[in-house]
């Protein structure tokens, strides 16, 4: 499951100790000044400021960061002015794999129920699957999901059929 943090606030109002806040951002900061072809232009002091103004965005990249992932910036919205964060593991973490697209599939498996869905997932985790515009997006950055599949977000027309999505590298 590739995944982006949202432009909304989740509606828990988690927050991380001083201890968790600090370790993400060092986790952030290195991520960040290591893949510098992912966000030219942006400059990491302004991130981590509007990082430390959010204590609902910073639990959710930590979800991201504890589940596997790799949450870095990919861009930058200057009619919101939030910073944009992709998971950028190479892989979809283990933690987020073996899902059910939703809680409808979920239910509808008779045997070999995976844990959990996708969908339900990364609501819990104050996160979106990425669209398919997105995940072409990402795989333009970089090469991700070489030997692993992530459900990407669909319509709800779509899903009304009984359809849902999921993209690797290959079929790019």
């Amino acid at each position: 499951m590739k995944a982006t943090t949202p432009r909304s606030a989740n509606s828990g109002k988690k927050n991380l100790s001083p201890e968790q806040t600090e370790q993400l951002l060092r986790a952030l900061k290195v991520r960040f000044e290591k893949h510098m072809n992912l966000h030219e232009g942006l400059v990491w002091p302004q991130v981590q400021a509007k990082l430390e103004a959010s204590a609902e965005k910073l639990w959710s990249l930590y979800e991201m960061e504890r589940t596997g992932g790799e949450p870095d910036v990919v861009g930058h919205d200057e009619s919101t002015g939030e910073y944009i964060f992709y998971d950028c593991s190479a892989e979809s973490p283990k933690g987020r794999r073996s899902l059910c697209y939703d809680r409808e599939a979920l239910e509808s498996r008779k045997q070999h129920k995976p844990d959990n869905n996708a969908l339900d997932m990364a609501a819990a985790m104050g996160i979106e699957l990425l669209t398919e515009e997105q995940y072409r997006e990402l795989q333009r950055l970089g090469e991700f999901d070489t030997k692993t599949s992530s459900w990407v977000r669909i319509s709800s027309r779509i899903r009304k059929l009984g359809g849902a999505l999921f993209c690797d590298r290959r079929f790019l």
